[in-house]
């Protein structure tokens, strides 16, 4: 590409992982850029499939490590489209859903760069979906709330978890899980309140462990529960509520099904 004309930024929701459950927008807009810079999560076999000139620029975070800070990834999405590159940010999930997209935005735009969006599946939805948790169900779950669990509880969390009408997912949130029982249960949620982890979600080695809120932080601490896992709090969360038998069937140790 010309170096004197302007580049662009496409911010790529990617998914929870398979590169079949990306877009076909975002599949295009890979298969097209110059430049691809990515998260630790997500579709990241995507390598795989991309030209050998396409820069590929590693920027992922791991939980409570940051190596390349978020002013410097907008710094990098800017230089690279002035340079004249098709720039492909490619995320985890949904770009707007806990995935930094809008500050993301703000800086391309800020700097006259050419920016869009394209949508992922989040794992608030997809993860739970591949444990056979539907976060609705008519006469079970009316309602989502979606928590970011790095994040101290607000009133509105605490009364979503206590409310038997609403499903709260809770995303990065394993390392903070003794902190959110403890408050949700100090709030006055019920300790019987159904509660599944569900462990690197759309992966061969997928786990889902289903407890309740009082014996959450115990079981997780047993079985070594571990980041990458979306956790899920309310009666869609409950063993056997979509599909008993066949839930129950592939039932293992640990409280692990699906």
């Amino acid at each position: 590409m010309n170096s004197l004309t302007t580049g662009r930024v496409d911010l790529v929701g990617g998914g929870p992982g398979p590169i079949d459950l990306m877009t076909l927008r975002a599949w295009r807009l890979l298969l097209r850029a110059d430049v691809v810079v990515m998260d630790r999560l997500g579709p990241t076999d995507v390598r795989d499939h991309l030209a050998p000139e396409v820069e590929v620029i590693d920027v992922g975070k791991l939980p409570g490590h940051h190596p390349v800070p978020q002013d410097e990834i907008n710094a990098i999405l800017v230089d690279r489209a002035r340079a004249g590159k098709r720039v492909v940010r490619l995320k985890g999930g949904d770009p707007f859903v806990f995935g930094r997209g809008g500050e993301e935005v703000t800086a391309c735009v800020t700097a006259g760069i050419p920016v869009d969006v394209v949508p992922g599946v989040t794992s608030a939805v997809a993860v739970p979906e591949a444990a056979g948790i539907p976060v609705t169900h008519r006469a079970v779950a009316s309602a989502v709330h979606i928590v970011n669990g790095q994040s101290e509880m607000t009133g509105a969390t605490l009364a979503a978890l206590g409310d038997d009408s609403v499903t709260t997912v809770i995303l990065m949130g394993v390392g903070a899980l003794p902190r959110l029982a403890a408050d949700a249960l100090h709030a006055g949620v019920g300790a019987d309140r159904p509660v599944a982890i569900v462990e690197r979600g759309h992966h061969a080695d997928q786990r889902t462990t289903r407890t309740t809120l009082g014996a959450v932080v115990l079981e997780a601490g047993r079985i070594g529960v571990r980041n990458p896992a979306v956790i899920v709090v309310g009666e869609v969360a409950r063993a056997g509520m979509l599909v008993p038998d066949l839930l129950a069937a592939r039932s293992g140790s640990g409280g692990a099904s699906l």
